[in-house]
C-alpha cells in the first residue's frame, strides 16, 4: 500500500510515536495501544517471530475484523496487524494507513531484535573460540562474559559438543535449549557447542551433570557427541572444551561406541589427554605400542589376542576359542606379547598396565582392533 502524501503528514507524529516506542524498548504493545488511539478501535497484533499474539485494550470485547495488514520479512509473511471492529469505520483509508505504520514499526522491531541477535551470536562465538584456543583467562573473565551472555558460570559448568549433520544443526541446537535452558548454545566451525551451567544448589552439580548425561544419550542417537567432566572452576572450561571435542574425534573416527565412554577409567585418560597428552603418549609407548607397530609391521594380530585375553579374564581357552585359534596358537601369541612389551599378560599387575595401554589405543584412533 501506498500511503498517499497528505495523509503522511496527517500521520507524521503518530509514526514518530511508533518509532519512538520501538526505540525506548517498549516495542509493540506500545506501537498497538498507538494505533488503537489513533483509529479509537482494538487492535490486535499476532507475530510469531517476534513472540507477540495480544490484543490492545486488553479487555476488548472479542469483535470481527475490519481490516489487517500482513508483516512481511523479506516478502515472507510472519504475522499480522489487524483492526476488531462490529462497526463501520469513518476513515477507512487512515485506518488502514495506520496499521502499516504499526508494521512498519513491527519490521523496525525485528531488525532491533535480530542485530541483538547478531550480536549476542559473535559474543557467543568469539568467546568459546577464546576458550577452545586455549587463551588465557581466568575465572573472573571467564564469569564476567558469561554473565553477558546469560549463563551464570560462578558455580561452575561442563561443555557439551556435538557433530550433526548440517541439515541437523538448527533441530540440534534446539533440543539442547529446550531440555538446558540457562545453558548458552553456539555452533563453531560446523560443531555445536552447550556450556550447561549449574546453579547455587547444594546437589547442583550432580543435577547438571545428570541432566546433560540424559541430553548427551538422547542426541547420541543423531550425531556424535562428547560431554566433559564437570568443572567447579571456570578457569577450566578451555580443557572441558578439549574434553568433549576429544571424545566426538574419537566417536567419529573409531570402533569406539558411545556407551564404552561412559567407563570411568576411559573418561580419566579423555581427560589426561587433554591436560597431559605427553604422559599419555609415554604410557602407550611403555605398554602396548610395540605391539601395534608390531601388527603394522609383519600383518599379525597381537593387538587382537591380547584384547580376546583380556576380555576373558586370562583364560587361555575362552581367548582361544573367541579367536577362532589353536590354544598353542594363543599362547605363542602371548609369549610374544611379553617379549615385546616386557609385561607378561599372566600377571595381575603387568595385566592392568596392558589393559589400560589397550584404552589409550582405542581412544587415540590407531589402527581398530
Amino acid at each position: 500500500m501506498t500511503i498517499p502524501n497528505q495523509l503522511v503528514e496527517r500521520l507524521r507524529d503518530v509514526h514518530a510515536s511508533m518509532v519512538d516506542a520501538v526505540l525506548s524498548g517498549e516495542r509493540m504493545h506500545d506501537v498497538a495501544a498507538i494505533a488503537s488511539r489513533r483509529i479509537g478501535r482494538p487492535v490486535a497484533v499476532a507475530i510469531a517471530d517476534l513472540g507477540y499474539d495480544f490484543v490492545v485494550p486488553e479487555d476488548a470485547p472479542d469483535t470481527t475484523v475490519a481490516c489487517e495488514v500482513v508483516v512481511r520479512n523479506g516478502g515472507t509473511p510472519i504475522g499480522t496487524i489487524r483492526l476488531l471492529s462490529d462497526q463501520p469505520l469513518e476513515d477507512v483509508e487512515e485506518a488502514q494507513a495506520v496499521l502499516h505504520l504499526a508494521a512498519m514499526a513491527a519490521m523496525t522491531d525485528l531488525a532491533l531484535v535480530e542485530s541483538r541477535q547478531q550480536v549476542q551470536d559473535e559474543m557467543r562465538g568469539t568467546f568459546l573460540e577464546e576458550l577452545r584456543a586455549g587463551t588465557a583467562l581466568d575465572a573472573a573473565e571467564i564469569i564476567r562474559r558469561g554473565d553477558r551472555l546469560g549463563c551464570d558460570l560462578s558455580t561452575g559448568a561442563l561443555i557439551l559438543a556435538g557433530d550433526p549433520e548440517p541439515d541437523r544443526i538448527h533441530r540440534f541446537m534446539a533440543a539442547v535449549k529446550a531440555e538446558c535452558p540457562t545453558a548458552f548454545v553456539q555452533r563453531l566451525d560446523g560443531r555445536v557447542y552447550a556450556v550447561i551451567p549449574a546453579d547455587d544448589d547444594p546437589d547442583a552439580e550432580d543435577r547438571a551433570t545428570a541432566t546433560a548425561s540424559v541430553l548427551a544419550k538422547r542426541l547420541q542417537v543423531h550425531a556424535p557427541v562428547g560431554l566433559s567432566a564437570f568443572h567447579r572452576n571456570a578457569a577450566e572450561l578451555g580443557r572441558a572444551i578439549e574434553e568433549a571435542d576429544l571424545i566426538v574425534d574419537v566417536l567419529g573416527s573409531s570402533d569406539l561406541s558411545p556407551d564404552s565412554l561412559v567407563d570411568g577409567t576411559y573418561r580419566l585418560l579423555v581427560r589426561l589427554m587433554a591436560s597431559d597428552p605427553d604422559q599419555l603418549d609415554a604410557f602407550y609407548e611403555e605398554s602396548v605400542a610395540p605391539l601395534a607397530r608390531y601388527d603394522e609391521q609383519y600383518r599379525t594380530d597381537l593387538i587382537g589376542t591380547l584384547s580376546a585375553y583380556l576380555d576373558h579374564d586370562g583364560k587361555l581357552g575362552a581367548a582361544a576359542q573367541a579367536l577362532y585359534a589353536h590354544r598353542h596358537t594363543v599362547a605363542y601369541r602371548l609369549e610374544r606379547i611379553k617379549e615385546l612389551t616386557q609385561l607378561d599378560p599372566a600377571r595381575y599387575e603387568d595385566r592392568e598396565r596392558l589393559s589400560l595401554g589397550l584404552k589409550i589405543h582405542r581412544l587415540t584412533s590407531r589402527p581398530s582392533l
